[in-house]
């Protein structure tokens, strides 16, 4: 196959939409002109399975400027748009494997499809490209020169894969850099979150009871998302030194168990398993809202939720009506897969800006340096975060101070004290 996709026909809205997110990411912009002249990933092949949004469209456009030969699938089934992904194909020269909805078999089917072309770079958001990789073809990792890998998720995964001395070829941490975390993670996955809610429902979110479950960077956006429009938040946490912090941010904190009983709306954000489980459907409200924010569709536990439902009904595009034995009513959105992707349309540009500029000079960094890393997961280098800031920053016309002779001795210094 050299592409599958929905509709080519839909490609004139596609054009429309990635233009609009060209014009918010200027540092892409300006890394793209630069691979255009250098052209630093000549002849390098990438297989990307990302998110098939605006956004990635640019990203793909700056790594085929850089010389590369890209093809790309959708990180998971309900976030592809399906008019970019025509638009990719029909009127940028990128093959795209990806259809909004895809079952599971198409979705193996298109990652398949992009491994079938020998890449020699890969670019996850997930980890599953790695993973498929590792458990069916590992003879073909022996060409890859190595991977970036986009989000929280698929970082745990290649970590424990490091770790067990299993992983193949190096990966570049992505998702670590601090122009990634602190602002994707943070901001976008917040706005984002809420808007997805928001689209699917229809609801008032002021004056909701709205549970987040995890404070890491995402759970801390979303919760100041919510916070912001008026929600009552509760945080759900395992981790002592975030559930400080949460509380010193002004949340209540308590467990799932006890969320459960006053919550209306529950988001997941923790990247593990069953975070709402049977015992936590039981306790909720009539009209409770559920969805997951998280990378995999695997912290609701759904099937435990089909053994007490007597019957189930599509209620509005997104959303899933379960009434339980009891004869409450729950709402399950988005199959509870990503909700900001699924029914709405993912992060910002402004923000996705940085992140993806990330993911093309950690390319253009492992291109060049691919012969002396190890079979491990590194950082993304601090060059490269500082220079993407230092490129936002302008781009944004903000200026900042720089450290005078005498302030560079001093920190640098271990005499001068009081």
């Amino acid at each position: 196959m050299n592409h599958d996709v929905k509709k080519l026909s839909l490609s004139g809205q596609g054009v429309k939409r990635i233009e609009w997110a060209d014009q918010q990411m200027d540092v892409l912009n300006i890394i793209r002109e630069r691979f255009r002249k250098q052209k630093p990933l000549k002849g390098i092949r990438i297989a990307a399975c990302l998110h098939v949004t605006t956004e990635t469209a640019n990203l793909m456009r700056t790594l085929k400027a850089g010389g590369a030969v890209t093809y790309l699938c959708a990180s998971n089934p309900l976030s592809t748009q399906d008019y970019v992904a025509a638009a990719l194909v029909k009127n940028y020269g990128i093959p795209v494997f990806a259809i909004k909805g895809e079952n599971r078999d198409v979705y193996f089917k298109h990652i398949r499809a992009v491994l079938d072309k020998k890449p020699h770079l890969t670019m996850d958001d997930g980890a599953d490209l790695v993973s498929e990789l590792h458990q069916k073809r590992k003879a073909q990792t022996g060409t890859i020169r190595g991977g970036t890998e986009e989000t929280t998720t698929g970082v745990i995964r290649l970590k424990s894969m490091a770790k067990n001395k299993v992983l193949r070829y190096p990966i570049v941490a992505v998702n670590d850099a601090r122009t990634k975390h602190f602002f994707d993670n943070r901001y976008g996955t917040g706005q984002s979150t809420m808007d997805g809610i928001i689209r699917a429902t229809n609801v008032l979110i002021a004056g909701k009871t709205v549970v987040t479950s995890g404070y890491g960077w995402c759970g801390r956006g979303v919760a100041m998302k919510a916070r912001g429009l008026g929600a009552h938040v509760i945080i759900t946490e395992i981790d002592p030194l975030k559930s400080i912090e949460a509380v010193l941010d002004g949340f209540q904190v308590m467990p799932m168990s006890r969320a459960a009983v006053v919550g209306d709306i529950f988001i997941t954000l923790t990247g593990d398993i069953n975070v709402i489980r049977v015992e936590h459907f039981k306790k909720m409200k009539q009209g409770a809202i559920v969805c997951n924010s998280g990378h995999f569709d695997v912290e609701i536990d759904l099937k435990g939720l089909k053994k007490i439902t007597r019957s189930k009904k599509q209620i509005r595009e997104f959303v899933v009506e379960y009434t339980v034995t009891s004869g409450k009513k729950i709402y399950v959105l988005a199959e509870g897969r990503l909700i900001n992707l699924a029914a709405a349309e993912g992060h910002p540009p402004s923000v996705m800006d940085m992140s993806f500029a990330n993911q093309a000079l950690s390319a253009e960094y492992i291109a060049k340096n691919y012969t002396k890393l190890e079979k491990r997961v590194y950082g993304v280098p601090e060059n490269i975060d500082k220079k993407i800031a230092q490129l936002k920053l302008m781009t944004m016309g903000v200026k900042i101070d720089t450290l005078t002779k005498e302030q560079k001795k001093y920190l640098n210094s271990w005499e001068i004290g009081t």
